[in-house]
């Protein structure tokens, strides 16, 4: 009995640790926001028990150490720094509010290009960087990687999955230069907005018509950055003949930002996975000193505003114009902002560097959240049933915001006509209109609404890829169609070919038969010259 018992625990204790062992996932995050929302991915992976190893470039200045994950940093000589974005948000700001002369408006038109394709340069040089690192993809190899996770905004990590031959997950919304629906799902552009278009999905003609300029607007931007960029990488490291574009559409899955609470209705595909809002949690207790200041609030209650990682300042005149509605308030004022105090900044606001945004939002106290539109705070907006107060500048922020107006929980300010009264006016009336925080807890009770959490869900779909090697079977092989095939351009031609084919034929035909029975007719009806007249009618 007792060598049976010993045999038993033995036995366990050999099967423990086996189901116990966690996969090892290698991970090609991005910088900024997308870092902040992959971190989540990353700690909850590790919770799992599974092993994580990031990639990184030496001038990251997001992806720091932690116990959570191992790093692997590629010294690089130029970076997506800190100051080259700030640069890049200013010029934006400044074109946005229509300051800038002429020439510089049309120089920036031109020079934007050239600086998406120094962007995506400075990526596909990461990618090169480690696949001339012979050491490290060699130590990369014998890691024995399960699955590679990566952001598709830049294509770094698609290349170096197909390298490694490993099956790629993204967590996306971008993919360089569009929303991802439109690189592998069905997209009629008749419903489908573009983002950029700033239409909803019920499009006038007129509407319908900017909406078909920018697709085609952007598939040229696309190509263009491909082929100065990822594409020479690929030739020079991978298989000949790999087109990249199709290896970014040939991921395994795609766990994509958003829900269809908060996107139009559209069509998808099986291997897109929705984890819109999985950043989101219930609110945990706020630090002293802003839990103090939030409460002194009264009845009045707190507006908190951020404008996401990239944008920690603005311009002073503008700053000060927004200091100064926010001192007319009765309300307190959470602001993370960055650059040099406001001289209109009242009693009543309070300058942050950071503050935790899902706590804040989940208070009851919070009355309302000033936002520039980008996927996180507009998702954590929604959980938590607080109306929005939009300020895009640059990006998919004002389609992010659009979908929010469309369904009643946001007003939308553009900094072009932004100033003291026109802000002030705005907060007011989302703050006093009850139907903003009605549709808002209204999309939050929607949102909620699911069998599991979006992490959870995420994560279950990342387990079965490495699980299964793969998920080759939820793939569609649409990607690798040239466009006319796709879109049966060709068969479109061929039929009209054969009724073009046909129709001739028949007129021949019936061309033809009309010459041959005239023909006859005539030459049946035709007088004879030796038959003499009867009358003088008849001659």
């Amino acid at each position: 009995m007792k060598l049976g018992s010993f045999c038993s625990s033995l036995l366990l204790l050999l099967i423990i640790p086996k189901a116990c062992q966690g996969e090892n996932i290698l991970v090609l995050p991005s910088e900024g926001s997308h870092w902040v929302n992959m971190e989540i991915l990353i700690q909850a992976l590790y919770s799992k028990g599974h092993n994580i190893t990031i990639l990184r470039s030496s001038k990251s200045w997001y992806i720091k150490e932690n116990s959570h994950y191992k790093t692997l940093t590629v010294p690089m000589e130029k970076g997506l720094n800190e100051d080259y974005i700030k640069k890049t948000v200013n010029y934006v700001i400044e074109f946005e509010r229509g300051s800038l002369p002429l020439t510089t408006v049309l120089y920036m038109a031109f020079e934007m290009l050239d600086t998406l394709i120094e962007l995506h340069t400075i990526f596909a040089e990461l990618a090169k960087a480690l696949l001339d690192d012979k050491e490290l993809m060699q130590n990369i190899k014998d890691s024995k990687f399960d699955v590679m996770i990566a952001d598709p905004c830049w294509g770094s990590g698609t290349i170096v999955a197909k390298y490694l031959n490993l099956p790629l997950i993204y967590n996306v919304r971008w993919l360089l230069l569009e929303e991802a629906h439109l690189a592998i799902a069905p997209s009629p552009l008749s419903y489908i907005p573009v983002t950029g278009s700033h239409s909803t999905d019920k499009m006038t003609f007129a509407e319908r018509v900017k909406n078909v300029f920018l697709y085609v607007a952007t598939r040229i931007q696309t190509t263009l950055i491909i082929k100065q960029t990822y594409q020479k990488i690929c030739d020079e490291y991978l298989e000949p003949g790999t087109d990249f574009y199709q290896l970014m559409q040939a991921a395994d899955l795609w766990l994509m930002r958003v829900d269809f609470v908060f996107e139009f209705p559209r069509p998808t595909m099986p291997n897109v996975i929705y984890m819109g809002g999985f950043q989101c949690k219930p609110a945990k207790p706020l630090p002293q000193h802003l839990e103090e200041f939030v409460q002194s609030s009264g009845e009045h209650g707190v507006i908190i505003m951020s404008l996401g990682a990239f944008i920690g300042e603005l311009p002073h005149d503008l700053t000060d114009e927004i200091a100064a509605a926010f001192a007319s308030l009765p309300q307190k004022v959470i602001w993370r902002y960055k650059g040099a105090r406001p001289a209109t900044l009242g009693n009543n606001t309070l300058i942050v560097d950071w503050m935790p945004q899902n706590d804040l939002l989940g208070h009851p106290k919070i009355k309302m959240f000033v936002a520039h539109g980008g996927t996180n705070g507009v998702q954590e907006a929604l959980y938590h049933g607080v109306p929005v107060l939009g300020i895009p500048v640059f990006f998919d922020q004002h389609d992010n915001l659009l979908r929010l107006t469309e369904r009643g929980g946001a007003k939308m300010l553009t900094v072009d006509i932004l100033d003291k009264d026109t802000f002030l006016k705005a907060i007011q009336e989302v703050l006093h209109e009850p139907s903003y925080r009605t549709n808002m807890q209204k999309l939050s009770r929607l949102h909620r609404d699911q069998p599991m959490h979006p992490l959870d869900l995420a994560i279950f779909w990342i387990e079965f890829v490495m699980r299964h090697k793969g998920a080759a079977h939820l793939r569609t092989e649409s990607y690798k169609m040239p466009w006319y095939s796709y879109h049966s351009v060709d068969v479109m031609l061929f039929l009209l070919g054969v009724v073009l084919l046909v129709c001739f034929t028949v007129f021949i035909l019936v061309r033809c038969l009309y010459r041959t029975i005239c023909k006859r007719k005539v030459k049946r009806w035709q007088p004879m010259d030796n038959v003499p007249c009867l009358s003088s009618n008849d001659c």
